[in-house]
């Protein structure tokens, strides 16, 4: 008798029907459930480092501005061009962080962070000499406020800032231009007060553009390095922080 054929293959579907009758198919969503979770919490972790490294550069840079004033201040009382030499070791510092960022260095990075907020502190130690210190301290968490509020603005806001953010860097741009040609040409102290308002309202949206940068950096990033980008993100936000402040300083702090 001929072997029946339709009734082989019958039997054949209900062995694989049987057999694929264990398999879960929600296995695989939550699998990706879970890793997505996971990715979530890594990418929560290396925001909150950037603000914790943020908050440790300023750390770093009180130290500096009340143990090392005096001896920032003899060496500009000796030699006044120290000063520039100050700006340019600065600059060479910035540039050698975004090499090392570009080269996923970050021990290299931390350490030019911390040596820039030293030598920012070190400098601000001067200047706040000419400033009560109460007020000092007022103008502070003025700027701890603003800062605090734009910078969670940066984090949930759905709004692309990108276009702020290049708006911003041209603005900052146009306000170093016209500081130069005040400092050296003009002297004048309206036009310094001017600059000091634009130059607040500029570094507060960047702010909120340099917090969203860090949050769509670490979406793309691969975790070799998040380190990295927690550190340059702090950098970026230190920057922020500073100018913020010293811009505050210029219009509400009261001189001794």
């Amino acid at each position: 008798m001929e072997p029946d054929y339709g009734q082989r293959e019958q039997y054949y579907s209900q062995d694989m029907y049987q057999e694929d009758a264990g398999y879960d198919p929600t296995i695989e969503g939550r699998l990706s459930s879970v890793y997505d979770q996971v990715n979530g919490l890594m990418h929560q972790e290396v925001i909150a480092k950037s603000f914790l490294y943020m908050v440790a550069a300023l750390a770093v840079t009180a130290v500096a501005a009340f143990a090392a004033p005096n001896a920032m201040a003899r060496i500009l009382a000796a030699n006044p061009s120290a000063i520039f030499i100050l700006v340019i070791l600065e600059l060479v510092i910035v540039l050698v962080s975004n090499a090392a960022i570009k080269k996923n260095n970050a021990p290299l990075m931390a350490v030019l962070f911390t040596v820039y907020s030293f030598l920012t502190g070190a400098t601000l130690g001067v200047i706040f000499w000419a400033y009560d210190l109460a007020s000092v301290g007022a103008v502070f968490l003025m700027t701890a406020g603003m800062f605090a509020v734009t910078a969670v603005y940066g984090l949930v806001t759905k709004k692309d800032l990108s276009s702020v953010g290049s708006i911003c860097l041209m603005a900052v741009i146009g306000i170093i231009i016209v500081s130069l040609v005040n400092m050296f040409l003009l002297h004048s102290e309206g036009l310094d007060l001017v600059i000091s308002y634009i130059g607040v309202a500029v570094f507060v949206a960047i702010t909120a553009y340099d917090t969203q940068k860090i949050k769509k950096a670490v979406a793309y990033a691969t975790p070799d390095r998040m380190a990295t980008i927690a550190l340059s993100g702090a950098f970026g936000l230190y920057l922020d922080f500073i100018n913020i402040f010293l811009r505050l300083l210029r219009i509400m702090g009261r001189r001794k």
